[in-house]
């Protein structure tokens, strides 16, 4: 299996798919592949393909369009120079790990007592989700909000699968596992800020993954989750870099 490839498409599909569903402008053609107007959080309104140089000014003009922040995620199958988006006004947001692993190679964390791990079947166990991962993920409830919004409507069947993490009956961690690109890809992992760095975050994603029904895992980690995910296993095969678009009406 090409695993960056698989890493890329993986992140494309679940942007475009909670693009859709919070009511974006989609392209999808041989010019260009986005998402755009359906949320307000710049890394949603993502731009995750384009075969040439004109996609940038068109997605500016779509980003415009609907006064909505966005975001390119550029992957190494982007040809895209990142002088043509700088120029263009996108400000360079760093570089997530594009990571990989064979679920079953995985190197099991130690337990953490007290810690349980539930799917989320319904509007309520996600309502306990949505709650936990605002107090501590990306933009906090506005970005909790926005993203539990979008997958009431999707669902609660493959390809998504939402975990919660209980702490001797708290929810303290969240996690989504996204069924896409023949692999499992892992998102939305967060523990409450105040019980961080006792191992729950691996032991919700190991424990996710267990169930997942693919060979290999992927992720894209920030810079302060490396070091756990290679903990359980996991490699950096590329880099996603992130630049980014502030709207200004």
């Amino acid at each position: 299996m090409d695993l960056i490839r698989a890493i890329e498409d993986n992140a494309a599909e679940l942007l475009m798919a909670m693009g859709a569903a919070g009511g974006g402008e989609q392209r999808d053609d041989a010019g260009a592949r986005w998402t755009i107007g359906g949320s307000p959080i710049d890394y949603h309104n993502a731009i995750v393909g384009a075969s040439n140089v004109s996609a940038v000014a068109e997605s500016v003009a779509a980003l415009k369009k609907h006064g909505v922040p966005g975001c390119w995620h550029v992957g190494p199958s982007m040809r895209i120079d990142p002088a043509a988006l700088t120029d263009a006004g996108f400000v360079s947001g760093g570089g997530e790990p594009g990571m990989a692993a064979r679920i079953a190679d995985l190197v099991a964390p130690p337990a953490v007592p007290g810690l349980t791990l539930t799917r989320a079947p319904d509007d309520a166990a996600l309502a306990v989700w949505e709650s936990t991962l605002g107090q501590g993920f990306g933009e906090g409830e506005r970005e909790a909000r926005w993203v539990a919004s979008v997958y009431r409507k999707l669902g609660y069947g493959d390809p998504w699968r939402h975990y919660i993490g209980w702490l001797d009956g708290t929810a303290v961690a969240t996690a989504t596992v996204f069924l896409g690109a023949g692999v499992a890809g892992v998102y939305f992992v967060m523990t409450v800020p105040e019980m961080r760095r006792s191992g729950i975050g691996a032991a919700i994603t190991y424990g996710a993954l267990q169930a997942a029904d693919a060979e290999y895992a992927v992720l894209g980690s920030s810079p302060a989750g490396r070091a756990v995910y290679e903990r359980l296993g996991f490699r950096a095969y590329c880099t996603i870099e992130l630049y980014e678009w502030t709207a200004t009406g």
